[in-house]
C-alpha cells in the first residue's frame, strides 16, 4: 500500500509494511497505539493507513529506547515534543551522558593471539567466562575473533596470569571488584545529581537550555570521577601494602593463604533474592560486600562497647 511517485504525494503503509521498514513488530505497533506513545492510524474503508510521522515516531521510540529510556518516561518526552517543547536538548544530554566515558579505544584479537597471551593452552571455559563479564565480545560472523572493548583490562589479566593468578581466581576478582566499582559510581551519581543537576533536571522534561547546560556540564565533570577514584586508590595501595609487606617481613610465619576460594552453602532462597537484586553475574561480589560490612560493624561495635564498659567492669569487681 505503499505509494512512491512524483510530486510530494505523502507515502502511506499497511502496518505490515510499517512493521518492515521501522524494525519494530507489528505487535509492537499495536501496544505503542494502545499506550499512546503513537498516533491513530486513518481509517480507510477496511484498512488502517499509516504515514510517515508514524515512521518517524516509532524510530524516535527506538532510539530513545537505546539510549535507556522507560517507555513511560518516553511517553512525557513525546508528549512535550507534540506540545512544541522540543527534544533537541534532552537529546543532546543523553547524547552526552551515554557516550564514552574513556579515551581507551576498543581492540580485536583473534582465538589464536588470544590463546597465546594466556600460555598457549586453549581454555574454551575461560574465554566463555570472558564473554560473559563483556571482557570480550564475539565478533558476527567470526568465530575465530573477539572484540576487546577494554584492552587495558584484557592486559592486566595477561599480567596477572603470567604472573601465577589461575583464570578462574582473575574472573571471581573482576566480578568481586565490578560490584564494589559499580557501587562508586552510584553514589558519585547521586552525589553529582544532588548537588549539581537537580536543579537542571526538576522539569519533566527539562526544557532546551537546561539540558544544554546539564550537557556541559557532564563534560566538565565526566572526569572527575577516574580521577578521584585513582587519587583514592594510590592513597590505600601505599598505605595498605606497605602494611601488609611490614607484617610479612615480620612475623616470621608463613603468610596463610587468602587467596583459595572456600565453598559455602547458602539457601536457595536466599541466593535468588540476591540474584534478583544485583544480577546473576554480581551475586558473589555482593554476599562478599555484605559480609565484609557486616564485619566491620561487629568490629567497630566491639570497639565501642570496650570504650564505654570499662568502669561498669571495675564497679562490678
Amino acid at each position: 500500500m505503499e505509494h512512491h511517485g512524483t510530486g510530494h504525494r505523502p507515502v502511506e503503509y499497511r502496518i505490515e509494511d510499517l512493521a518492515h521498514h521501522s524494525g519494530a513488530t507489528v505487535r509492537t505497533i499495536r501496544a505503542y497505539q494502545d499506550r499512546g506513545l503513537l498516533p491513530r492510524p486513518e481509517r480507510r474503508g477496511r484498512a488502517n493507513v499509516y504515514g510517515d510521522a508514524h515512521l518517524a515516531r516509532l524510530r524516535q521510540i527506538a532510539d530513545l529506547l537505546d539510549r535507556g529510556y522507560t517507555l513511560a518516561s518516553i511517553k512525557e518526552l513525546l508528549e512535550a515534543w507534540d506540545a512544541g517543547r522540543g527534544l533537541g536538548g534532552v537529546l543532546g544530554l543523553a547524547a552526552e551522558v551515554g557516550g564514552p566515558w574513556t579515551d581507551e579505544k576498543a581492540d580485536r584479537i583473534t582465538r589464536a593471539e588470544l590463546d597465546a597471551a594466556f600460555g598457549g593452552k586453549p581454555d574454551d571455559a575461560a574465554v566463555a567466562d570472558a564473554v560473559a563479564l563483556g571482557v570480550l565480545e564475539p565478533m558476527p560472523g567470526r568465530d575465530d575473533e573477539y572484540l576487546v572493548p577494554s584492552p587495558q583490562e584484557l592486559a592486566v589479566a595477561v599480567e596477572l596470569h603470567a604472573a601465577g593468578v589461575p583464570l578462574l581466581a582473575i574472573s571471581g576478582h573482576l566480578r568481586e571488584l565490578r560490584g564494589q566499582v559499580e557501587h562508586i559510581a552510584s553514589r558519585f551519581l547521586e552525589f553529582t545529581t544532588e548537588h549539581v543537576f537537580a536543579r537542571y533536571l526538576g522539569h519533566h522534561p527539562p526544557t532546551d537550555a537546561d539540558a544544554a547546560e546539564a550537557a556541559s556540564l557532564v563534560r566538565r565533570l565526566r572526569p572527575l570521577a577516574q580521577q578521584s577514584v585513582d587519587a583514592e586508590l594510590a592513597r590505600a595501595m601505599r598505605l595498605f601494602a606497605t602494611r601488609h609487606l611490614q607484617q610479612h617481613l615480620t612475623s616470621g610465619v608463613p603468610a596463610s593463604r587468602t587467596d583459595e576460594a572456600l565453598p559455602v552453602a547458602l539457601p536457595a532462597s536466599t541466593t535468588r533474592a540476591v540474584e534478583a537484586l544485583v544480577g546473576r553475574e554480581n551475586v558473589a561480589a555482593f554476599i562478599a560486600a555484605a559480609t565484609e560490612r557486616e564485619l566491620q560493624a561487629r568490629t567497630l561495635d566491639s570497639l565501642a562497647a570496650t570504650h564505654t564498659n570499662p568502669g561498669s567492669v571495675a564497679q562490678s569487681t
